[in-house]
This record gives C-alpha cells, structure tokens and sequence, in this order.
C-alpha cells in the first residue's frame, strides 16, 4: 500500500472540540504529562515537518517504559504506523497507534544530544540546544525519572530512511500541516516528549515549529 492510500484512508470520530485536554508544544520545548488506560493520546504536527521525539513510561512503576527493540521484533518493521503496538522492556503493550494521517514514524534515528551534534556537525554545535537536554529538564521538574531513564524514543513525523547498505540517512520529512497519530493507552502512561529544536538537518525542515497535544476519554 502506497504512503498516499494508506494516509487518506484514516477516518477518525474524535474532533478537537470534544477533547479533554488539548495543549500547545512550543518549538523546541519539552514537555511530559500522564494519559490513562483507554484515553486516547493525538500528536499533532501543527505545522509540518516538525520531528516530536517521544517516550513513555508505566505510571506504576516507571523503570518499565518502551522498548524500541520488543516493539520492532513483534511488528517485523522498523517505522510506525496504523496497528502498530508499542511494547514495553517486561513484554506488555504500552500504546497502540490507532490512527495515522502521517503514515509512517522513525524508530531509529534517537534523540539528538550535545555528543552526537558535535560528531554529526560540528564543535561548536555542541552546545546547541538538544532534544536530550528537553528530556532531561522535564525529569527534573517531575522528578519520578533522570537521566537513566533516557532510552531510544520515537521521532513521530520524522523520515529517516534506510539506506539499501543498512545505514540511516536524515530526509526532508513525510509530513504536513496537520497531520496527527492517535495513541490509545493501554496501561496508565507517562509521556515524555521533546518537541525536536534541532537546526542542522533536515528533520525540522530546518526550522522547529509547535506541535498540538489533545486526549480523548
């Protein structure tokens, strides 16, 4: 099935004014909150192109969160999209992706941090601000995770393409103003989400924009 079929084949009921939270995304900003078992959790790339880097966490205990490696292996792919089950490090679905306008979400290319902008670009990218510093300002504020809770995330909306040697490249993203992936969690879950502020690749169209957050009961 093509990206194009399989995009305008989503039909969704949930409309933005029947949410029960909807909040705003900053470019470049982190942010983390809790969604419950059986509400359903909208990403929503507001502008386009906008990589939203995101992990998550069981509310009861927090040393069991996503795992990149059990999700891809029970699936047999490497993106994401409708159908997809996130499974966590103990084997139990976290989420599952019930809706997608996007069509498919990067599981490979991690979160960009001061070592890997340094490697990628150049010394003195260094010290620009990373989706790895977000994760970690939201940690402190909540204070339930740190630093080694930070694993491999989810670049919703990003296109990280396998190259036919098996390398990654970063390309001009797949998505649009818009364009959203619905969540439904399937245990109590924190979100940790790092609304990418990266500005030397092509992830962001090279210019960080707001993304949207809305749950439904």
């Amino acid at each position: 099935m093509s990206l194009a079929i399989a995009t305008a084949a989503v039909h969704t009921s949930r409309q933005p004014d029947t949410a029960i939270y909807r909040a705003t995304i900053p470019a470049g900003e982190p942010w983390l909150m809790e969604v419950k078992a059986g509400q359903t959790l909208r990403i929503l790339d507001l502008e386009g192109n906008q990589a939203v880097d995101t992990l998550f966490y069981s509310v009861a205990n927090p040393k069991e969160r996503y795992d990149v490696q059990r999700t891809l292996r029970r699936q047999n792919s490497v993106y994401l999209s409708t159908g997809s089950v996130l499974y966590s490090n103990l084997g139990k679905p976290m989420l599952t992706i019930v809706a997608d306008t996007c069509g498919r979400h990067d599981t490979l290319g991690g979160a960009c941090a001061q070592e890997s902008n340094t490697v990628r670009y150049a010394l003195e990218k260094r010290y620009m601000h990373s989706c790895r510093d977000n994760y970690l300002r939201a940690c402190v504020h909540d204070g339930r995770l740190g630093k080694g809770d930070i694993g491999p995330n989810i670049n919703f909306f990003m296109n990280v393409p396998v190259t036919a040697d098996g390398g990654l490249t970063f390309a001009d993203g797949i998505s649009a103003p818009g364009k959203f992936v619905d969540l439904r969690a399937e245990m109590d879950v924190i979100v940790l989400i790092s609304n990418c502020p990266q500005l030397n690749n092509p992830c962001n169209a090279y210019n960080p924009t707001p993304a949207e957050l809305l749950v439904w009961n």
